[in-house]
C-alpha cells in the first residue's frame, strides 16, 4: 500500500507546510492551513496517456498540435524552437474589447483565468466569447479548406437546460439557427450549433474525456471552484483540489494545444480565491469589474504573459447580454442638457494603455466639523484627493478644513494616473463655489504642489479623442514647447492654463 503523506496548504498564498500551524509562516494570515493527503501515486501523470490521446486524435483528424513530443523533453537550441513550424496564430474571441485585453486573442496552448463578484456577468460574457468563437472560421494545416472552430464549454454550477435558457436570453440560439439555415443552402462549414458543445459536469476525468471525443479549439470551465478530482479526499473548492485540478488543466493545454479558459470566485476583499494556488499557474489573469446595480462593466488584466496589463475592456450590461462600449465612459456627460454643465462633474480623458478613455469625474462637499472632516473617494487616489485638497486650500484661498469632500469616477473605473489631477481639482471647486464648467468640455493636466499646471503624456491623443466623442473645449496645461502641444484640432477649443488660479476662471 502506498505511504500516505500529509501536508498541510495555505489557502491565501499556497505556501507549504510540512505541520499544522495557527498563523502561516509565509504570508502572516491566521488560521489558514488546510490539510492535504497524498499518496506517492500523486506524483505521477495520471492524464499523460489521456493527453496522449487527443495529441493523436488530432493528428488523425489533420491537426497539427503543439506540443513537440510527449516523451522526455529535451533541451534544443533556441534556433532550431525559432524555426520550427508549431507556432498558431491567436483564436480571436469574436469581442473586440476582450481580444483588446488579452493582446488579441486566445494564445493556442495557454490558460486564461476570468474573476469576478457574483452576478457581475462572467458566466454571460464566457457564453457570448463562445458562441463568438465557434462561428469564426479557421484555416486548416493543408491551408485550404475552411471551418468553424469548436469550444467545449463545461459548467460545474448549471445544467445544460440552464445554459440553453441563457443562450436563447443573450440571442445565440436565433442567430445560429439563422445562419444555419444559411450555411445549409449554400454549403457554407457548420455554425454554432454545431461547434458549440454543452457539458454539465464537476468530475475532472470525465470532463476530460469530452475533450477526447470532441477534439475543441477552446475549452471554457464555469467554474473551477466546483471541479473535482476523485483520488483527493479534499472537498470541491479546497487548496487541494484547486492545485491539482488547475495543473492539470495546464498540463493538458501545453500538451494539446487546447486554449482553456478558467472562470473563478473571488473572496469578500474582490480577490481571486486561492490567488497564489491559481494565478501563478495560468498564463492570464482577467478581473472582471463593476458594480452589479450599474450597467458598465470593465475587463482588466493583471497578469498576462503574451501582451501587456495596461489595457481595458469597457462593457455594457443590457437586456440581451453585454454589449461593447468603446467610445468609453463619459459620453453622457458631453450631451448634458444644461449648457452651464453640471455642478461639481469634470470629463477627463484617461490613457488606460494604448486607448483614451473619457471618465466623467464627480465631487461634493457638505458641511462637516472641523478636525473631523470626511474625505472619501471612490475609484481615486486617496492620498492624491487630499494633496489637491491642500493645494486648494494653499493657493485658491479656499476653506475646506470644515467641508466634507466625496469624490467618485463614474462607471466604475478606477482612475490612477496624475493627468485626472486638474478635473478632480475643478470638481472639487465647483462643487464648493457652486459653479461648473461648461457642457462639452474635457480637462486634462497634472497639478503640483506649487499650485502650477504640469502637462502630461499623449495630450494630443486625448484631445483628438475628446473631439471625436463631440467635446467642443478642452482645457490643457501650457506647455513651455510648442513641440509638445497638440496642433488646434477642426472645431475644438484648446484652452491652456499654467496655475490653478488660470483653471479656476474656466468655472462659470
Amino acid at each position: 500500500m502506498a505511504k500516505l503523506r500529509t501536508s498541510f496548504i495555505c489557502r491565501s498564498c499556497g505556501g507549504v507546510q510540512s505541520k499544522w500551524m495557527g498563523k502561516c509562516p509565509d504570508c502572516g494570515v491566521w488560521d489558514s492551513l488546510e490539510e492535504h493527503r497524498e499518496t506517492a501515486a500523486t506524483a505521477k501523470d495520471p492524464h499523460r496517456s489521456m493527453a496522449h490521446g487527443i495529441a493523436a486524435a488530432q493528428a488523425e483528424g489533420g491537426e497539427q498540435p503543439l506540443a513537440v513530443t510527449l516523451d522526455l523533453p529535451l533541451a534544443r537550441p533556441i534556433r532550431e524552437i525559432l524555426d520550427s513550424p508549431t507556432s498558431a496564430p491567436r483564436i480571436p474571441t469574436g469581442i473586440g474589447e476582450l481580444d483588446r485585453v488579452l493582446g488579441g486573442g486566445l494564445v493556442p496552448g495557454s490558460v486564461v483565468l476570468v474573476g469576478g463578484d457574483p452576478g457581475i456577468g462572467k458566466s454571460t460574457l464566457m457564453l457570448q466569447a463562445a458562441a463568438a468563437i465557434s462561428s469564426s472560421p479557421k484555416t486548416s494545416a493543408s491551408g485550404n479548406a475552411v471551418q468553424a472552430r469548436k469550444v467545449l464549454y463545461v459548467s460545474s454550477e448549471e445544467s445544460a437546460e440552464q445554459i440553453a435558457m441563457r443562450a436563447h436570453r443573450l440571442g445565440v440560439a436565433a442567430a445560429a439557427s439563422a445562419k444555419a439555415g444559411q450555411a445549409e443552402k449554400s454549403g457554407e462549414p457548420p455554425t454554432v450549433t454545431d461547434r458549440l458543445f454543452i457539458l454539465a459536469d464537476t468530475n475532472l476525468a470525465r470532463i476530460v474525456e469530452q475533450v477526447r471525443r470532441t477534439l475543441p479549439d477552446v475549452l471554457v470551465i464555469d467554474s473551477v471552484q466546483m471541479v473535482y478530482k476523485a483520488d483527493i479526499e479534499a472537498s470541491p473548492g479546497s487548496a487541494a483540489q484547486l492545485r491539482r485540478c488547475c495543473a492539470e488543466l495546464v498540463y493538458l493545454a501545453k500538451l494539446t494545444g487546447i486554449a482553456v479558459i478558467l472562470v473563478g470566485h473571488v473572496t469578500k476583499d474582490g480577490q481571486l480565491a486561492g490567488p497564489r494556488l491559481l494565478e501563478h499557474l495560468v498564463d492570464a489573469v482577467l478581473y472582471f469589474e463593476g458594480d452589479r446595480y450599474h450597467a458598465h462593466r470593465i475587463v482588466r488584466g493583471v497578469k498576462n504573459r503574451y501582451g501587456t496589463t495596461l489595457e481595458i475592456g469597457i462593457f455594457e450590461m443590457t437586456g440581451a447580454g453585454l454589449r461593447e462600449s468603446p467610445e468609453g465612459l463619459g459620453v453622457a456627460a458631453s450631451n448634458s442638457p444644461d449648457p452651464k454643465g453640471r455642478v461639481g462633474s469634470v470629463v477627463c480623458p484617461v490613457m488606460s494603455g494604448l486607448r483614451c478613455v473619457m471618465v466623467e469625474i464627480q465631487a461634493l462637499t457638505a458641511t462637516g466639523f472641523l478636525g473631523a472632516a470626511k474625505r472619501k473617494s471612490s475609484g481615486l487616489d486617496t492620498s492624491r484627493l487630499a494633496m489637491i485638497i491642500a493645494v486648494l486650500e494653499q493657493h485658491a484661498g479656499m476653506r475646506l478644513a470644515d467641508r466634507d469632500i466625496f469624490a467618485s469616477a463614474v462607471g466604475g473605473i478606477r482612475v490612477a494616473e496624475p493627468a485626472a489631477d486638474l478635473a478632480l481639482l475643478l470638481a472639487i471647486a465647483g462643487a464648493h463655489l457652486r459653479k461648473s464648467i461648461p457642457a462639452a468640455t474635457a480637462v486634462v493636466g497634472e497639478v503640483g504642489l506649487g499650485g502650477e499646471i504640469r502637462t502630461t503624456s499623449s495630450i494630443e491623443q486625448r484631445a483628438r479623442e475628446a473631439a471625436r466623442l463631440g467635446f467642443r473645449r478642452v482645457i490643457i496645461p501650457h506647455a513651455k514647447s510648442q513641440a509638445t502641444e497638440p496642433a488646434n484640432l477642426k472645431g475644438v477649443e484648446l484652452v491652456r492654463v499654467r496655475t490653478v488660479g488660470q483653471a479656476l476662471e474656466q468655472l462659470d
